[in-house]
């Protein structure tokens, strides 16, 4: 339940939630439902194109963490995606473990392979930083290329599936897709309304400022790099746990971050819901334009220019900002009005969404509207 502070005497109140926000949490769970009811009634194809949309919000989503709140501008998350799919085949094809417990399971050791990967990237700064996450996900592609138990080169194939029905093995997916889609924005989510989630947005804007008020920066990137590998190493899981095949050129792309970047960008950098509508508007691109061969290519390149120019804070941004929509606001607003409007006989007076006022503030715009 979303807490609300006010006071009828002075004539405002904070409020977090919007009837935006609550709407869309409503349509969220429908739309959660619908999903889940997918394999009764659904095609296998359909089943599929979920999936695949489930990993690319799922990568997008940890890109735009790292980057449009982290200020972490990496080319080089297809790193933690590899690593994610071939953990989760080794646990499986070699371990026994059920493919569905793979992907987690991957996605943990995606973050502890972390830790010494971001002692040598941290290192790094603005350009550098991200040219040099590129070069480590060459290395690990390299890597894995030269292994001869996961196919070398030419990539494996998923055999711990062999003995599951076609049915429940989709249906699964399905279900494991959602529940990664939902925990995500929920994580995300909570994170960015907590106290962790106004340090990074601190650090991101000027992390030598938030230093100097007490915020751990280090500490905050270290947690970031760490979310943003596990959830990027669980979609890449999930992607390759739905196409029962692996290989290091398909695991390690670049292509991988530069979906991510352009789903981000046409939704909206620093936002949760702009991933989504970039989400689905990158599978709509990708599912009807790519079988003209370059011209899907040229199609996505025109509508990243496109937007660039007549939307720069992307399509969620300008959305945003035209209507004052809010579907996951993490800030809190002041509603200002007079005694009467507290009572609720006139309409109150929403205040611009952003950082509360201090308590002179609050007072002094209590006592101009009374």
């Amino acid at each position: 339940m979303e807490r609300t502070e006010n006071s009828p005497s002075q004539g405002f109140e904070v409020r977090r939630a919007t009837r935006a926000s609550k709407l869309a949490v409503l349509g969220l769970l429908l739309a959660a439902v619908v999903i889940a009811s997918m394999p009764y009634w659904a095609g296998r194809d359909t089943l599929r194109d979920f999936t695949q949309i489930a990993a690319y919000l799922l990568f997008a989503m940890m890109w735009n963490l790292l980057a449009g709140y982290g200020g972490m501008v990496s080319i080089g998350q297809q790193a933690f995606f590899g690593i994610g799919g071939y953990a989760m085949l080794v646990l499986a094809n070699y371990c026994g473990v059920s493919p569905f417990l793979a992907v987690p399971l991957g996605a943990g050791l995606a973050m502890l392979v972390a830790v010494p990967v971001s002692r040598i990237a941290f290192r790094l700064e603005g350009g550098y930083f991200a040219v040099g996450t590129w070069v480590i996900a060459e290395v690990f592609r390299l890597s894995v290329a030269n292994v001869s138990a996961l196919g070398g080169g030419s990539g494996t194939s998923l055999t711990a599936l062999q003995g599951i029905p076609r049915s429940t093995r989709e249906s699964l997916t399905l279900w494991l897709a959602l529940a990664a889609v939902a925990g995500g924005i929920a994580l995300l989510y909570w994170f960015l309304r907590a106290r962790p989630g106004l340090a990074l947005t601190a650090m991101r804007d000027n992390a030598a400022a938030a230093s100097s008020q007490g915020v751990d920066v280090r500490r905050a990137r270290l947690v970031v790099y760490l979310v943003a590998a596990g959830g990027t190493a669980f979609a890449g899981g999930l992607y390759f746990l739905g196409n029962l095949r692996i290989s290091p050129d398909a695991a390690f792309s670049v292509n991988w971050t530069a979906f991510g970047i352009f789903i981000v960008l046409i939704g909206g950098l620093g936002t949760l819901e702009g991933p989504i509508i970039g989400a689905l508007i990158f599978f709509l691109l990708n599912k009807f334009l790519s079988d003209y061969g370059t011209w899907y290519l040229i199609g996505l390149g025109i509508v990243a220019i496109v937007v660039a120019l007549f939307f720069p804070q992307g399509i969620w941004g300008y959305l945003s900002r035209r209507f004052g929509l809010q579907l996951f606001p993490v800030g809190r607003r002041l509603v200002l009005g007079d005694p009467a409007a507290a009572e609720g006989l006139v309409p109150q007076r929403p205040a611009p969404a952003g950082r509360l006022p201090d308590s002179a503030s609050v007072a002094r715009s209590a006592r101009d509207a009374a």
